[in-house]
């Protein structure tokens, strides 16, 4: 048990450096390709940051745990939305840009609606439907740069003077850095979590969805505070609904092409799915009431203990 949770801490640290090189690569790297912030954070920290959902998930499949797979994913939309966008904004309240709901939140929604039909249709993702999700994947990335291309001027933020000047090198270095701390971090903190809750007896289903969900969404927890307290504000937001999209196009779709997916422990279904549409819907109507396109601290907060009733009820059941 000692060794597990010495796994855990080993693993945290790791994903707290991951983050903060991450958070300082794409912002130079921002500036280096003249595209919005919101955009480096939908497409370069959001690949990094979702890196241990997908190891984790092939890795399970291979190994015929196809509960961790979904679950892992499902939890991890739901902690992403939830512990992280809620942590993050109690920290800081988050500006909302007009990008947000006109693109990127519905690409979210109807994902997680895709994945919802997919699976309510027969219990199985398989590679053709894999195939679809990632295919989705590539076309949202090719508006999301385009849109980016097109909006350019009004769409650039400031730039952190110090990272202006910052070398191709250096922006390589920070990446590598932090995708490699990322990796291993979060392979540390998966096994040490998965030892704990096996030694305190819980199921592989419950594991999934809030222990290595939450394990696989540190990065999105560190990157995402780290860019909060330096007011990088559009990193945060556009990191999350990048996570969300690329967890359900690129993880689940990559997974189920190698290994095709089926559900075996009906909570994810009949519970666990309809959390994760929740999360994703109501980001919009916060974004609106009571206050115009600012996620402040109340609504933060709002969507923190939501998170930790369904943690809770995951617990009890």
């Amino acid at each position: 048990m000692f060794l597990s949770i010495l796994y855990v801490l080993i693993g945290l640290v790791l994903l707290v450096v991951g983050g903060e090189f991450l958070v300082r690569s794409s912002v130079a790297l921002s500036f280096r390709l003249k595209l919005s912030k919101m955009v480096i954070g939908l497409t370069v920290v959001s690949f990094a940051t979702s890196a241990p959902e997908l190891l984790v998930s092939i890795q399970a499949a291979l190994d015929g745990l196809s509960d961790i797979s979904l679950g892992n994913v499902i939890g991890s939309n739901i902690a992403n939305i939830g512990l992280v966008l809620g942590i993050t904004a109690i920290i800081s309240p988050l500006a909302i840009d007009r990008d947000f709901y006109k693109f990127n939140w519905p690409v979210m929604v109807l994902l997680s609606f895709a994945l919802y039909l997919l699976l309510d249709n027969d219990g199985v993702l398989t590679q053709f439907e894999g195939g679809i999700l990632f295919s989705s994947l590539l076309l949202y990335l090719f508006l999301l740069i385009r849109r980016a291309r097109k909006f350019s001027d009004t769409m650039l933020e400031e730039v952190d003077d110090s990272l202006q000047k910052t070398s191709n090198f250096k922006i390589v270095v920070w990446l590598l850095i932090g995708g490699l701390a990322l990796y291993f971090g979060s392979e540390l903190l998966v096994k040490g979590a998965e030892n704990i809750a096996l030694k305190l007896g819980v199921s592989e289903g419950v594991i999934a969805v809030t222990l290595i969900a939450v394990g696989t969404s540190v990065p999105e927890l560190a990157a995402s505070v780290i860019a909060a307290l330096k007011k990088e504000k559009a990193i945060s937001l556009g990191n999350l609904i990048g996570s969300n999209i690329f967890n359900i196009a690129s993880v689940l779709g990559l997974t189920s092409l190698i290994q095709p997916i089926s559900v075996k422990d009906e909570a994810l279904m009949s519970v666990n799915i309809y959390w994760m549409l929740g999360f994703a819907i109501i980001l919009l109507p916060l974004a609106f009431v009571p206050k115009k396109m600012i996620l402040g601290r109340p609504k933060g907060f709002l969507i923190f203990v939501a998170y930790c009733v369904f943690i809770a009820l995951v617990f009890l059941k």
